[in-house]
């Protein structure tokens, strides 16, 4: 008689016996009952829950090429063979019917009666047994990884930028590797300063930054690990939330949270927009539902119309709605003093900016001076053969990426020059006019400019835009709304902003 062993062990796995046991008690098994051990199977590192496993795998089709002459499957013990009691049980049934082939665990005799209801009972309550005692190593598991996220542990694979290690009592986290470090400071840098993802990716992949695809900047942009925070996930009676990581963050926590905002308000609507219906999306019905819009042919044209889904009795001409609706950019734009008050704030801001600029290109330059000094030395012990080549180079490097990342910022600290300035004051009146902003940008920043004005739903009932309240910076005008029936505050907001107006009777107030 013929028989086959397997043997099986889990990463996660409490047995207490090794492969190398586990294969010599099946040996000592056969070797007692007189039948020969053709094969031993073994799966490292494989899951119990299911026999999607390589040699099992491999162990089946041994079977089917040798059928017939195989008349015993051996195992340790049955939870080598599965933790699945249902799984198992069909198996063993397949096994036993298809190919003739009795499962038998070493503490079992060879002779055993698999049909007798008594051992079919033993069976089950093993693998009972089992499956419960994997739910509970799960459960624990589970649990340990809860419990080291909520103490600020990162226990997955490092992200880029950082390294997996170990602390010195042995437990997990992650160092940053400063080489690549820079690209990630790089990245928030950027896009806080207004470049586009797809620019920044095509400028850091020439630094090594690996990662492909139209989302992989914003991935990065959106881990809190780079903050040095970690994200609890939501419980059952929990709510999600961040704590402070046991790492330390590359970049400020600060910056991370702006650029979340940043982020947030550049997300597109669900509702499709379109060009020729800027409001779609963004206009409710009364009932709740956001306005679509469609043509509806005439006489001798087509007529653009807003309308609800819901309600087909409700159609907005587009044409009247987009006339008020310039009306109402007209008003939100910002009064001569206001612009004026900008303008001298921006003045002051723009100079102690470029002073600023002075005092740090002079001390990116100092360090970018010593990292030149350091890049001379290293080549020089390098070439008195005083340190090895691959000290060498992972030395130059370290050195030539922070001579890059320097040069960046000088670079871009110098973009910032006098001239420059001033022709941006000069425009300043035309950067900050509502309706020129309005026209010039893509559907996209359109929406992202309406939501920053109105913090709520606009609401189209009875012939004009209705809302609970506006941004304070935009309410100077609020009564002249009013006065031409345009747009109606359910709400008006009590403050006006931080920038100054002049109420009726010419007092500045804030």
């Amino acid at each position: 008689m013929n028989a086959i062993g397997y043997v099986r062990l889990s990463i996660k796995d409490q047995s207490q016996y090794s492969l190398g046991y586990q294969e010599k008690s099946i040996a000592d098994y056969c070797e007692k009952n007189g039948v020969e051990l053709l094969e031993v199977f073994s799966d490292n590192g494989k899951s119990s829950y299911t026999f999607d496993r390589p040699d099992y795998i491999a162990l089946e089709d041994f079977i089917k090429q040798r059928k017939g002459k195989i008349q015993f499957l051996v195992v340790m013990d049955h939870d080598r063979f599965s933790r699945n009691l249902s799984e198992a049980l069909a198996k063993i049934e397949n096994l036993e019917k298809k190919y003739g082939i009795k499962v038998l665990a070493t503490n079992e005799a060879l002779d055993i009666d698999t049909e007798d209801p008594n051992v079919f009972m033993q069976r089950a309550f093993k693998y009972l047994m089992a499956n419960q005692e994997l739910f509970s190593i799960r459960k624990r598991i589970k649990m340990g990884v809860r419990h080291a996220i909520e103490n600020g542990r990162f226990i997955n694979k490092a992200p880029f930028a950082y390294i997996n290690a170990k602390e010195d009592g042995g437990k997990s986290t992650i160092k940053i590797d400063p080489d690549k470090a820079i690209i990630i400071r790089k990245i928030f840098s950027d896009y806080i300063d207004g470049k586009m993802p797809y620019i920044i990716h095509k400028e850091v992949k020439e630094m090594g930054f690996p990662a492909k695809g139209n989302s992989a900047i914003v991935r990065v942009l959106s881990n809190c690990v780079y903050a040095g925070l970690i994200k609890v996930p939501a419980e059952k009676n929990s709510a999600g939330r961040y704590v402070k990581g046991k790492h330390q963050g590359i970049i400020d926590e600060n910056d991370y949270w702006l650029v979340q905002k940043m982020l947030e308000n550049k997300r597109p609507s669900k509702t499709q927009p379109h060009e020729d219906s800027p409001l779609r999306g963004i206009l409710k019905c009364p009932c709740g539902l956001s306005m679509t819009s469609g043509w509806s042919k005439g006489k001798k044209k087509y007529y653009l119309y807003y309308r609800c889904t819901k309600h087909h009795s409700i159609n907005i001409s587009a044409v009247k709605l987009h006339e008020e609706w310039n009306e109402i950019l007209t008003l939100l734009s910002f009064s001569k003093e206001q612009i004026q008050y900008i303008t001298d704030n921006s003045k002051k801001l723009i100079q102690a900016k470029l002073q600023s600029n002075v005092e740090k290109v002079a001390e990116n330059r100092s360090a970018l001076k010593e990292i030149e000094h350091k890049i001379q030395r290293l080549e020089e012990k390098m070439m008195n053969d005083e340190i090895e080549s691959s000290t060498y180079k992972k030395w130059f490097s370290k050195y030539s990426g922070e001579k890059g990342y320097l040069l960046s910022e000088i670079k871009k600290l110098n973009a910032g020059d006098p001239k420059r300035f001033a022709s941006i004051l000069k425009l300043l009146p035309e950067l900050i006019s509502i309706p020129a902003i309005f026209e010039k940008a893509n559907i996209i920043d359109q929406h992202s400019l309406i939501r920053e004005v109105f913090k709520h739903d606009i609401i189209y009932s009875e012939g004009a835009c209705r809302t609970l309240s506006i941004n304070p910076m935009f309410a100077h005008n609020v009564l002249k709304f009013k006065e031409k029936g345009l747009l109606f505050l359910e709400q008006p907001s009590s403050k006006m902003g931080a920038i100054p107006i002049r109420t009726r009777g010419g007092n500045r107030t804030r």
